[in-house]
């Protein structure tokens, strides 16, 4: 038999804490980055049910199911493993009450590895994997709960999510959920009661489900990173942004009852390839018909939510940075050629990346929503940005890789294009200055910690 324990102080007392994690959307949050882990199906409740996962580990996947009991509302449950990969496995949650808003958190496991070699060989991986997950789970818990507390007077709203699938609406759902918020998603193919069937090309928007709504949060849009900008592509990539804001912003506007706020996605593209210059949301941004593609989508973006506005809905049009997760987007695409040793600077290496951790997006979402004085552009952007060459040196550290083999501008040019120029060697040192203005706690400031937290590379494991 073997065993691990975790523990650390929460900001929110035990019953809170407990209440926190009875909730279904709360493993999502639980589930670190870089595992891939998929719910199957759950039954019943932390006091007697049971949750079948999918783990893919490279080519294989694994089932796990575990059954939840010996649950004391407040204070504890435990989930044990009836299948899987474990020859046993039994899982003690501990909520310890430390005062009215403070409890000391505690995940104590005893399990045993399969018999013969493997098990042996694969112990040390094993504790190893225990310790990343642990440490990523305690710190996402506590921030989570933190970010709940500071609006819990407030109460449960009812929340709209456009782009759910997408990377960051994949998360900010159920990191609502578990806040007990309600949740429904506009989604083009209906496949449950939560869902609200809308389609921008067409115009079709099912509008009297928007009613009562407390928030809409717009995310959909063609990803723009995706591949080389044909003539199709940048027509898909602008009418997406384009129609489906404006499909949206109109409908709010017409509601008996619309919501109190829109926070709309955008992009810091909008302030187009500009140094080293410190730039912030009142940094007047660049018209006329010499400006780049981005910019061009990014003025179309945010303008196709002015219905809103004049309707008096109070809108938050989010500009966006490089969102850092294992999970998507310009992360999940550098790490296979980082881990192998072959990254390196991008052109110069003098643009800056100005980056956000992708808890932080979902954390400014949340703040700018239940923060009455947010409206109008707001950069969601860490505090530091850093040059190409830094970053590319800081994730090289992270993964204990070299990062000696640059990238040369005109190679980039010749595989994608104008979207070489426009989103790899353009140069955007964005400040988040309204956020910090507003009082936003941001979890990771430095880029270092940032991407230790989203690959599990701390320091103490």
């Amino acid at each position: 038999m073997r065993y691990f324990e975790k523990s650390s102080m929460l900001p929110v007392s035990a019953d809170e804490a407990y209440a926190w994690h009875a909730r279904p959307a709360a493993f999502e949050r639980l589930s670190p980055p870089w595992q891939s882990i998929r719910v199957l199906d759950r039954q019943g409740d932390l006091g007697k049910g049971t949750v079948t996962l999918e783990i893919r580990l490279g080519p294989i996947r694994v089932r796990w199911v575990a059954r939840h009991g010996d649950a004391e509302p407040g204070r504890r449950f435990v989930d044990e493993q009836v299948e899987g990969p474990f020859a046993k496995w039994r899982h003690t949650h501990l909520f310890e009450p430390g005062g009215a808003a403070s409890c000391r958190y505690v995940d104590r496991i005893e399990y045993e590895l399969p018999a013969g070699a493997f098990g042996s060989l694969a112990a040390g991986r094993v504790a190893r994997e225990l310790r990343r997950t642990f440490d990523y789970r305690h710190a996402t818990v506590a921030a989570d709960l933190a970010a709940r507390a500071r609006f819990a007077s407030r109460g449960p709203r009812a929340f709209v999510i456009s782009g759910m699938t997408g990377l960051i609406g994949r998360q900010l759902a159920p990191f609502l959920r578990a806040g007990g918020h309600r949740v429904q998603g506009l989604v083009r193919a209906v496949a449950g009661p939560e869902d609200i069937r809308w389609d921008p090309a067409t115009g079709r928007l099912d509008a009297e489900r928007l009613e009562g709504a407390d928030a809409v949060v717009h995310l959909a849009g063609e990803p723009i990173g995706a591949g080389r900008w044909t003539q199709e592509r940048r027509r898909r990539i602008l009418e997406s942004r384009r129609l489906g804001t404006a499909l949206l912003a109109e409908t709010l506007a017409r509601l008996r009852r619309p919501p109190q706020v829109l926070v709309c996605a955008s992009a810091v593209g909008i302030y187009g390839d500009r140094g080293d210059e410190l730039l912030s949301e009142t940094t007047p941004l660049e018209t006329g018909p010499s400006i780049s593609f981005v910019e061009r989508v990014g003025h179309a973006w945010e303008a196709a939510s002015a219905p809103a506005e004049l309707a008096g809905i109070r809108v938050v049009r989010l500009r966006t940075g490089i969102v850092l997760s294992p999970q998507g987007g310009a992360l999940a695409r550098l790490l296979p050629v980082f881990r192998a040793g072959l990254g390196g600077r991008i052109g110069t290496g003098e643009q800056y990346m100005s980056w956000i951790g992708l808890d932080d997006v979902i954390g400014a979402v949340h703040h700018v929503v239940f923060t009455d004085a947010a409206r109008g552009p707001v950069n969601a952007t860490a505090p530091m940005p850093v040059t190409n060459a830094e970053f590319t040196s800081t994730l090289g550290t992270v993964l204990g890789r070299p990062t000696v083999l640059p990238v040369p501008a005109a190679a980039l040019r010749a595989v994608f294009g104008a979207m070489a120029d426009e989103l790899l060697l353009a140069s955007a040192r964005v400040m988040p200055e309204r956020l910090l203005a507003l009082g936003y706690p941001f979890r990771h400031r430095d880029l270092e910690a940032a991407l230790r937290h989203q690959l599990g590379r701390y320091l103490t494991a």
